[in-house]
């Protein structure tokens, strides 16, 4: 039987957004929850404060569903934020993030088989999430825990340009990555959505979000691509 496995929501996302893909993995074998996140949960996290109250979700759910199956591992999916918040989670090293006081640590890696991240912004210049996200590739570069199989998945759907229809992706890319002409999902840029030692995947045509008008990462044409790492 395929390992359980766990969505964890991009940010300010609620967790119903993520059900056709629950749904999918399911039919597909997978037996899949999501994070119940509303976007409440999301307000303590506001102005690139900690993002520990997520990560305390993410733990209490993972640790219900290896009860429930009786495993000792899960496969973990995070979409845009949550592949870096999940990586904080994988981590031994305190964290406190901004204004916290007690630094946590969960040190979930042994409990993950495969971490794949969907869109995530693996790295920022904007000030309000760099400090999160300086954390995370300072103490955890990379593919960092080798028991740990990591597979990006980018999308290539939108050249950054400072012209109608992609003045946006241009902008949402210069913040991530500093470079506004190049391509991405519409907001994230594909050089930011990989990690160094991870199974890098960039596919066409996919859009950021679950809400986008067409295909996205849990769409079922490109759910093909990467559900096999998951096995």
């Amino acid at each position: 039987m395929p390992l359980p496995t766990v969505i964890l929501p991009g940010y300010l996302e609620n967790a119903i957004a993520y059900y056709k893909l629950e749904q999918s993995l399911q039919e597909l074998g997978f037996p899949t929850v999501t994070v119940p996140l509303k976007k409440r949960n999301w307000l303590a996290t506001l102005g690139g404060r900690s993002v520990t109250p997520i990560v305390e979700l993410l733990d209490s759910t993972v640790k219900q569903i290896l009860q429930q199956y009786n495993t000792t591992q899960i496969n973990l999916i995070g979409h845009s934020a949550g592949g870096w918040i999940s990586r904080i989670y994988l981590g031994e090293k305190p964290y406190s993030g901004r204004n916290q006081v007690n630094p946590l640590s969960w040190s979930a890696y042994p409990h993950v088989a495969t971490l794949v991240t969907l869109g995530t912004p693996h790295m920022s210049q904007e000030r309000w999430t760099r400090w999160n996200l300086d954390f995370v590739n300072q103490n955890y570069p990379g593919a960092f825990y080798p028991q740990v199989r990591y597979v990006c998945v980018a999308g290539k759907t939108i050249f950054g340009q400072k012209s109608w229809g992609s003045w946006f992706a241009h902008s949402s890319y210069q913040l991530t990555c500093g470079q506004g002409k190049t391509w991405g999902d519409g907001i994230t840029p594909v050089t930011a959505a990989h990690l160094t030692g991870a199974e890098n995947l960039t596919i066409e045509g996919v859009l950021h979000s679950p809400k986008s008008p067409g295909i996205w990462y849990g769409s079922p044409d490109v759910l093909d691509v990467w559900v096999k790492y998951l096995t």
